[in-house]
């Protein structure tokens, strides 16, 4: 008899494998080794009242390319909860239990609680649960640079300006502002978004506004406070949120604090604002923590090659969020803003910064807006912020670099692609997952055009996917009419509001895709479940009786599959479904299917 794979099966209560989604509701997760184990039924109930237990099966969610993840949804009247697994493979039957493995009657389990065998979740504490804002399911965002997206009052331009269109460096402006952004909302209503993302808009010496001077006032090139609340005002008028961009794990050069610091040395007050390792301040080598490396040491050959008194200016000191007195400046700034209306915030590199500082963040902005939501820009495994005491969600990198090997590349199949997707899904909670920021680019990246060499197919099969996924899509400004840019500065290009260079087919098609992210009840609240093939990917999206499926082709040859279903509305206006539900796919082309109920 082949045994089962024990090294492999881990539960872990408490965490991605065990949490509340409501105050009666516990989703409870299994690993196991990848097509090792039969059946797994869970066994669950009061954990002071044995004989109240029951037992329930656990679905096969997916696989990735280790493992096996069962799932179930356990309801309760009783939030006291003990519970084992029951795993089978074959005629071998193991019981699996906080203490490891037990053989079936080796243990009396109505009456020997010797060690406590079971898994416990003790009880669920409703102010525990992870409380996702209410809005994230049916949210489609949109992410502005704001100097580079639209001019709108040249009274504010800085003095040196280029000419919109030209070619954008690392230290070049173009003028762009908050009043542009106001002015070209009736565009981003038209192209259907509902949330708007913007890169930092505080005062900062830099273009794109990473190195903050002030956090309590807009950066006068963009506007001033008013400025703000208009476009927050105006923005709701129209049915769309806006998200702020927070970058309190350092600050510029130029900030006041730290410049004083640089002036007086151990005699500033504000000496312990920042991590400095000896007195004075040095910036050739630098002899301070900043942004990137210990000591901070510019990024590229051509910043290390600035003189002395421009590095000065762009270097950009780490803060000590652990200081009293940082931490009551920063959240200050932060419960000011929020009081504009704001809807929530996006934090910039925020794994660097201490969780003490996220947990009060938090609650500052919880406190003004208990529907706020807060994005963090975490490029690895986020789970230990994503319990929700810090973060809501992350900005989901690990499906954009997937996303690009897939459609852009071509480097995996589909069938990898599904594998890490589920890899991914199973890190997080249900409430992360909802309200994880999905991109396929951003100002740190090339544009996913770029890397899909100019092939238009894999970009439409990758929005495809974006919008019939997991989580908030999130559209790069410009993506939309075909803007094309290698990395920073390239991607960072002022958008081209000359129409005759727009792409109108990728418009039309985008415009589609929101609508159906929208109005899909399965887009925004169903059920996820992968059965792709080897050279299709299919996923399928199900919520009350609305049962989408979306295929994709990512090659340059046609291809067929069998859909789950006899028949069905193809959605976005393009392939047919045949006969018992055959489905031929154009090259790089996709389908999303309503099956019929």
């Amino acid at each position: 008899m082949i045994r089962m794979n024990r090294q492999a099966i881990l539960h872990i209560p408490k965490s991605n494998y065990a949490f509340p989604i409501a105050p009666r509701v516990l989703r409870i997760r299994l690993r196991t080794a990848k097509g090792d184990i039969d059946k797994v039924r869970l066994v669950i109930g009061n954990q002071y009242r044995w004989n109240t237990r029951g037992e329930y099966p656990m679905e096969k969610f997916g696989s990735d390319g280790m493992f096996d993840y069962y799932q179930c949804e356990h309801r309760c009247e009783d939030p006291r909860l003990g519970y084992y697994f029951l795993i089978q493979k074959g005629e071998e039957e193991l019981i699996y239990t906080e203490n490891g493995f037990l053989e079936p009657g080796s243990v009396d389990i109505d009456h020997d609680r010797i060690g406590f065998v079971h898994f416990q979740f003790p009880f669920i504490n409703e102010i525990d649960i992870h409380q996702k804002p209410s809005w994230v399911n049916e949210t489609v965002f949109y992410q502005i640079f704001p100097e580079r997206f639209y001019n709108g009052d040249h009274s504010r331009d800085p003095e040196e300006i280029c000419k919109w269109g030209e070619k954008p460096e690392r230290h070049n402006y173009f003028g762009g502002d908050l009043s542009g952004i106001i002015q070209k909302l009736p565009y981003l209503a038209e192209l259907g978004v509902n949330a708007l993302y913007l890169t930092p808009i505080f005062e900062a010496l830099s273009n794109h506004k990473y190195d903050t001077i002030d956090y309590t006032r807009i950066d006068p090139h963009f506007g001033d406070e008013s400025t703000l609340v208009e476009l927050v005002q105006r923005a709701h008028e129209k049915g769309i949120r806006i998200m702020l961009d927070g970058v309190f794990n350092h600050c510029g050069g130029c900030f006041r604090q730290f410049q004083d610091v640089v002036a007086h040395g151990e005699d500033s007050p504000y000496r312990d604002w920042f991590r400095i390792y000896s007195f004075p301040v040095t910036f050739d080598p630098l002899n301070f923590d900043g942004f990137g490396t210990t000591p901070f040491v510019p990024s590229s050959e051509a910043v290390r090659a600035y003189p002395p008194e421009i590095r000065k200016k762009f270097c950009m000191p780490k803060l000590n969020t652990e200081n009293p007195e940082v931490r009551e400046y920063l959240l200050g700034a932060v419960a000011k803003w929020t009081r504009t209306g704001i809807d929530g915030w996006r934090l910039d590199v925020a794994d660097e910064v201490d969780a003490c500082f996220w947990r009060e963040f938090r609650r500052t902005v919880r406190g003004i807006n208990p529907d706020a939501i807060i994005i963090g820009e975490n490029w690895w495994n986020s789970q230990p912020w994503l319990r929700g005491d810090q973060f809501d969600g992350v900005m989901n990198y690990a499906v954009q670099r997937s996303s690009v090997l897939y459609f852009a590349r071509e480097k995996i199949g589909p069938k990898t692609f599904e594998e890490n997707l589920t890899e991914y899904l199973m890190r997080y909670s249900d409430q992360a997952n909802d309200s994880m920021l999905n991109l396929l680019d951003s100002h740190d990246t090339a544009r996913f055009f770029n890397d899909c060499g100019g092939e238009k197919g894999k970009l439409k099969n990758a929005a495809v996917f974006q919008y019939t996924y997991v989580g908030m899509p999130c559209t790069y400004y410009g993506t939309e009419i075909g803007m094309t840019g290698e990395n920073d500065p390239d991607c960072r290009k002022t958008f081209d509001w000359n129409e005759a260079n727009w792409d109108k087919d990728l418009f039309s098609f985008y415009q589609k895709l929101i609508s159906l992210r929208k109005t899909r009840k399965a887009l925004q609240y169903g059920t996820i479940r992968f059965w792709s093939t080897e050279t299709v990917f299919l996923m399928e999206r199900t919520f009350e009786g609305e049962r989408l499926i979306i295929a994709i082709n990512n090659t340059a040859k046609p291809q067929s599959c069998q859909l789950p279903c006899e028949s069905g509305k193809e959605l976005l206006g393009g392939e047919k479904l045949g006969e018992n539900g055959e489905l031929a796919l154009a090259p790089y082309s996709s389908a999303i299917v309503e099956a019929d109920r």
